[in-house]
């Protein structure tokens, strides 16, 4: 069965370079705890990649430069409040992370940590972003 796009969500990759080797943080989601990427919905007022970039910093509490172009596409199910599932899409730009805040407004809710490229590709557990993150490589 085709599923329409449904909704549309934007995202963020933050990376870093230690010692010559890209690295890639990961967040927690807030219920199931999966290993997941900085997303949200696009933000009235603000370009995609600008609501992509504050996402990272409410969720992972990072600032950096964040790329104007889309670097890659994923989908999953969303399971809204009120039970609804959707099909989301997601616009993910890369993130140069320049500096880590030690509070942010969802740290008590989530983990982030550092992981090469392929280990973080295989953590989020998602075929499609997987791509995206092995594309860093």
């Amino acid at each position: 069965m085709l599923m329409s796009l449904g909704q549309r969500q934007v995202a963020a990759i933050p990376f870093r370079k230690k010692a010559g080797r890209c690295e890639v943080m990961l967040i927690t989601s807030r219920e199931t705890k999966r290993w997941v990427i900085p997303k949200g919905w696009p933000m009235e007022g603000r370009t995609d990649y600008n609501a992509a970039k504050r996402e990272a910093f409410e969720e992972a509490g990072i600032e950096g430069r964040i790329g104007k172009k889309v670097i890659g596409r994923y989908g999953y199910v969303k399971r809204l409040k009120d039970g609804v599932e959707t099909q989301c899409h997601v616009d993910v730009y890369l993130l140069k992370v320049d500096n880590l805040k030690r509070n942010w407004p969802e740290k008590s809710e989530r983990t982030r940590a550092w992981f090469s490229v392929a280990e973080a590709a295989y953590q989020v557990r998602d075929p499609d972003l997987e791509m995206v993150i092995l594309a860093l490589a």
